[in-house]
């Protein structure tokens, strides 16, 4: 197991003037242009002032996340679980295809990372070759947080510098469990710990990890939503998609009681 992670008097001034726009001598079609232009100028700049201030009217894109990829070897199943402080985690987190692969993309979330990542772990790209080609390609990477987990149970993670504090991740056999703004590293550990020991099928096993991390402290900035992907080879005719449990919870007080009970209702279901 292999961890990684950052332990990381004004002066008054007084109103410009307004400006003095002559045009006197100008012919009477180039005055009618003039006069347009400067009663559209302050809506120009309004909207000018409102597009450069889009990143910071949206502090929700650096979502605070926890979650993890991993596979089971027994039975080929893929799986991402996912809790955040930020709402529907769940329509961002996860990406994964029975046979393929399973990818989290989080913090500053980049969801292309996990359409083109599944794309090239298809073409028959590593996770280490998937990561490389994805962080290299992009100048936020910085910001990023991501975790590659491949149908052999290889596994690449990465934690950019620029990710908030506490954020790091662990690498295990057919496992990867990462986090940012989280309590401190104990919450990672503790994801990795539950998922080593826990028996059962795969979605009970990413349950516990989840349900450990929130033990341990998990989003220091509280809990909102949840969610759980695990994809399965189609192997009957009654089944027509790879996702074998496909759970969201996108705005709760208490998002792992309620994936919890969807996931039992699940599997009752199944049978």
């Amino acid at each position: 197991m292999h961890a990684s992670g950052e332990h990381r008097p004004t002066e008054m001034m007084a109103p410009p003037r307004e400006p003095v726009v002559h045009v006197r001598r100008l012919p009477p079609a180039l005055h009618h242009i003039v006069r347009t232009r400067l009663r559209l100028q302050p809506i120009a700049c309004l909207f000018a002032c409102v597009f450069s201030a889009a990143p910071a009217a949206f502090p929700q894109e650096m979502t605070g996340t926890f979650s993890i990829v991993a596979r089971d070897p027994a039975t080929g199943e893929l799986g991402v679980a996912v809790q955040s402080r930020a709402f529907a985690v769940g329509s961002r987190v996860p990406h994964a295809k029975a046979g393929v692969g399973a990818i989290a993309t989080q913090a500053s979330t980049n969801v292309v990372y996990g359409v083109e990542g599944i794309a090239l772990l298809e073409q028959g790209l590593s996770p280490d070759e998937v990561v490389k080609r994805l962080t290299t390609a992009d100048d936020r990477r910085d910001r990023r947080q991501l975790a590659v987990l491949d149908a052999k149970g290889r596994v690449k993670a990465y934690t950019g510098s620029g990710t908030n504090a506490w954020a790091g991740h662990v690498e295990g056999e057919n496992y990867s469990v990462q986090g940012n703004i989280l309590a401190g590293e104990a919450v990672v550990k503790e994801m990795a710990r539950a998922f080593e020991q826990t028996k059962g099928e795969l979605a009970l096993r990413l349950m516990a990890a989840l349900d450990a991390a929130q033990a341990a402290g998990g989003d220091k900035r509280g809990v909102q939503s949840a969610a759980m992907l695990v994809v399965k080879a189609i192997d009957s005719p009654d089944r027509t998609s790879d996702r074998w449990i496909d759970l969201r919870v996108d705005d709760s007080t208490n998002p792992l009681a309620e994936l919890r009970r969807l996931l039992d209702l699940s599997i009752k279901n199944r049978r």
